[in-house]
């Protein structure tokens, strides 16, 4: 990854004791030695850079070469959960950066919501304070009842469980198979746990809440939205970071190419600053300010905090909810091959068509469900043809687009089905107009119109009709009833 040259208060700042002291303890040991993290990284995979990881003894010269660093989700004592809130702006990607002020007001319903439901299962997380948006982090240990009863729950696809068995970079080890079942039910409870966000928060976010960076229409001119983003249990646990207290936070300066030079020159070097014993309006200050963010690694602890028991809890409100209900009917379905689909609208045939970007952009995929949906299939039949879109040739690049095929088309599909057919998702932006504003549709008139597909859907979820005849053919009362 491209080095940024962040000057020499930069490496004098990594080196302080006391900033390494904290990087240590989040890492999970004394030393780097014994840590029970697997590796560490300089951060995401992007075009010019595959997925590097690193072992962590390297975390040192990582730091002082001028890179972000973050540590592997996948830990050797603990299954991690990690929950990731971000302001996302489609238009200008480094708004956040420049407008601090406004990326952080219109994510406070949501961490109110956040901290106040955690709070009700007794779960109380590391809070980070991020470039845009926030980390909360906690840790459910191995061997302990509420792990295996999510080791229960979970169910990756054979192509994930074969992935788990073959050693894994850099430290040349498999996933421990009841380790990744874990991961899947922990993803489960994810979704659920964003469902209780989304009715909490969303009424009161003034742009709008998605499960993950799920494309808006504009609202005052900015096309923005705030994201619970859970998009990491979708992947391989063994493929996924989480970055590091107190390193440094350089996306915005990895856009520079893209930035305006006035613009460009207004990015500041910020470092990610642990919450708790400081409010959020003293973090915006700190994560600016290297001098002081090392004056707070004196005083604070960022070992990731226990929370077995709380995450018991929450796991028993999610096993009587309706999304539970919803991921049984997902799981028992049998698998059967379905015919081609007929009669898609324009936008939604252009999502198959050209499915190398728009089949990885969370808003495509759910555009395309819902359609389908309307149609009578079953969310399985559903992720079956985006896997099979996501296994052709279409210019996929390895461990940048995804790292395995079945998990990512599963796990989209059944989080947008399962936000429908829990009463999440009452598909008040599944129109033309909306497709128009979200660049998804091509042909103004095209002549088909949305309308017949969301009455369809809405009276499939009505009258019960949900994956169900007719298939390929909208379910519209006065045909049918």
């Amino acid at each position: 990854m491209e080095k940024i040259d962040l000057g020499p208060a930069w490496r004098h700042y990594c080196c302080r004791p006391q900033v390494r002291q904290r990087l240590l303890e989040y890492l999970g040991g004394r030393t780097l030695e014994d840590a029970t993290c697997f590796y560490v990284t300089s951060g995401a995979p992007t075009m010019t850079e595959g997925f590097h990881p690193l072992p962590v003894t390297e975390l040192w010269n990582l730091l002082t070469c001028h890179q972000e660093a973050a540590r592997s989700l996948w830990d050797r004592q603990s299954l991690l959960v990690h929950l990731d809130v971000e302001h996302v702006h489609f238009e200008r990607p480094w708004a956040s950066y420049l407008d601090s002020d406004h990326c952080h007001d219109i994510q406070k319903p949501l961490v109110a919501a956040i901290h106040q439901i955690l709070g009700t299962h007794g779960i109380n997380p590391l809070h980070l304070l991020t470039g845009r948006g926030h980390h909360f982090v906690w840790r459910i240990r191995r061997g302990c009842e509420v792990f295996d009863r999510l080791a229960r729950l979970g169910r990756p696809p054979p192509s994930l469980t074969q992935l788990y068995t073959e050693p894994q970079r850099p430290v040349d080890q498999p996933v421990d198979p009841e380790l990744g079942k874990a991961f899947a039910g922990l993803g489960r409870v994810m979704e659920f746990l964003g469902h209780r966000l989304l009715r909490a928060a969303a009424a009161d976010t003034p742009v709008p809440l998605q499960l993950t960076a799920v494309e808006a229409g504009p609202v005052a001119g900015e096309r923005e939205i705030v994201s619970i983003d859970i998009s990491e249990y979708g992947d391989p646990l063994h493929t996924r970071m989480i970055r590091l207290p107190f390193s440094a936070y350089l996306k915005a300066h990895r856009m520079r190419p893209a930035i305006s030079p006035e613009d460009r020159s207004a990015l500041p070097l910020m470092v990610t600053i642990p919450l708790g014993s400081i409010d959020e309006t003293q973090g915006l200050r700190l994560m600016r300010d290297l001098q002081g963010a090392a004056e707070l690694a004196r005083s604070v602890q960022v070992a990731i905090p226990d929370a077995s028991r709380g995450m018991f809890s929450l796991l028993a409100d999610y096993e009587t909810s309706a999304l539970a209900r919803f991921h049984h009917e997902y799981d028992n379905f049998e698998a059967s091959s379905s015919s081609p689909p007929a009669a898609l609208p324009p936008c939604a045939q252009r999502l198959l068509d050209y499915p190398n970007d728009l089949l990885l952009k969370p808003a495509g995929i759910q555009h395309l469900v819902r359609v389908l949906l309307a149609l009578g299939w079953h969310p399985r039949q559903i992720a079956e043809l985006i896997d099979s879109k996501y296994r052709q040739d279409h210019g996929w690049v390895q461990d940048l687009h995804f790292h395995e095929t079945s998990c990512r088309a599963e796990f989209y599909t059944r989080l947008f089905a399962g936000l429908f057919a829990t009463g999440r998702d009452d598909l008040v932006d599944f129109n033309c107009r909306s497709a128009q504003e979200k660049r998804y549709c091509e042909t103004d008139p095209c002549g088909q119109s949305l309308d017949p597909f969301r009455d369809s859907l809405m009276a499939r979820r009505k009258h019960g009709r949900l994956a169900s005849w007719p298939v390929n053919g909208l379910f519209l009362q006065h045909q049918h009833l």
